[in-house]
């Protein structure tokens, strides 16, 4: 359950609750808004509900108490119903505008990493993506460059104040990649890996979860959970594509989940159309789509020569089809009453 404290609530009222909900051995989660303060209980027993729902209104200091019934307390609408804006330097990602991450799928080598952080930046992308450590289906692919690949990317964002993002895939690498990246990302590999999503929870870095290729939402949603049972509040869902009998795209787009993650979370929610598609001819209307579902920004793959590409080549955007991609997005933002902010 979560508990809304009045606007004029004290700090000693605030922490006087804490204490009587620890006392009884429950776990306490605190947000603390511009107008509100949020307490969520987690390991209240169904039995016990009513009669602390009754008990807990009982304070002068409360507005209200209710009872989350979804397995996932934290992530959920209810304990958060403004909805959560994340600040990466200069970067908002959610309330209300639209965020651009763009980048090579994975660092090749300086020159060709240099080459797209400067066009996207220049594009108007605010988020440099690409990747060090790599997963793949076979174990004889190109696995990324490990730290250098990192190193490349820090590079890249001191030149261009980009802000990075790329992808952790063990725990034992957690403290290399954070010494690194602005945003951890989690793939769709690494969904169901509960003790990386515990290990990025305990970390004070926005964390990118991308949903698994045969998630449901909801085990989707309670995999953000384990990142945010640990403290870390800061995530980003993702949607790129679950794996359908359909054989054309590389995977099926669920734009569903677009508007059922912003009915049923605060959290941000992206879209991945080139992991999705795996056709570079059909992200950009795939992208369309889903800002026009609600999406709070796209992450997209572009690279300067993407039939030399070693990882991902047939979904990687030319430099011409990312400036395309976002003029035709321009009018579907400013459509559904957003913008599109100025990067850094």
């Amino acid at each position: 359950m979560i508990i809304i404290l009045q606007s004029d609530a004290k700090v000693a009222d605030r922490d006087s609750l804490i204490a009587d909900l620890k006392s009884r051995g429950y776990g306490v989660h605190l947000s603390e808004g511009v107008e509100r303060t949020i307490i969520g209980v987690i390991g209240t027993p169904e039995r016990d509900k009513d009669n602390l729902v009754e008990h807990f209104e009982a304070f002068p200091f409360v507005e209200r108490v209710v009872p989350i019934l979804k397995p996932y307390k934290l992530v959920g609408k209810p304990f958060k119903p403004a909805g959560t804006v994340i600040n990466v330097g200069n970067v908002q990602i959610g309330g209300g505008t639209v965020c651009i991450m763009a980048g090579p799928c994975t660092v090749e080598s300086p020159e060709m990493l240099f080459e797209t952080a400067r066009f996207v930046k220049a594009a108007g992308a605010h988020v440099l993506r690409g990747g060090a450590f790599k997963p793949s289906t076979s174990p004889y692919s190109f696995h990324g460059l490990g730290e250098t690949g990192l190193k490349l990317l820090a590079e890249a964002r001191e030149e261009t104040g980009l802000p990075i993002i790329t992808e952790v895939m063990d725990t034992r690498d957690v403290e290399l990649v954070g010494k690194y990246t602005d945003i951890f990302q989690i793939g769709t590999r690494n969904m169901a890996n509960f003790s990386l999503l515990r290990e990025v929870g305990t970390q004070r870095k926005p964390v990118m979860l991308k949903r698994g290729w045969a998630s449901t939402i909801e085990e989707w949603l309670q995999a953000a959970e384990y990142i945010a049972s640990q403290g870390n509040y800061e995530i980003i869902l993702c949607e790129r594509g679950i794996r359908t009998f359909e054989n054309y795209t590389r995977n099926t787009f669920d734009i569903n989940a677009i508007a059922a993650v912003r009915e049923l979370s605060h959290l941000p929610i992206f879209a991945d159309p080139s992991h999705a598609t795996g056709r570079r001819s059909l992200v950009t209307a795939v992208s369309m789509g889903a800002v026009a579902t609600g999406a709070d920004g796209v992450i997209v793959e572009v690279h300067p020569s993407p039939e030399t590409a070693v990882k991902d080549g047939p979904q990687s955007l030319t430099f011409q089809q990312f400036e395309q991609l976002l003029e035709a997005i321009k009018p579907v933002v400013e459509a559904v009453g957003r913008t599109i902010a100025p990067n850094a």
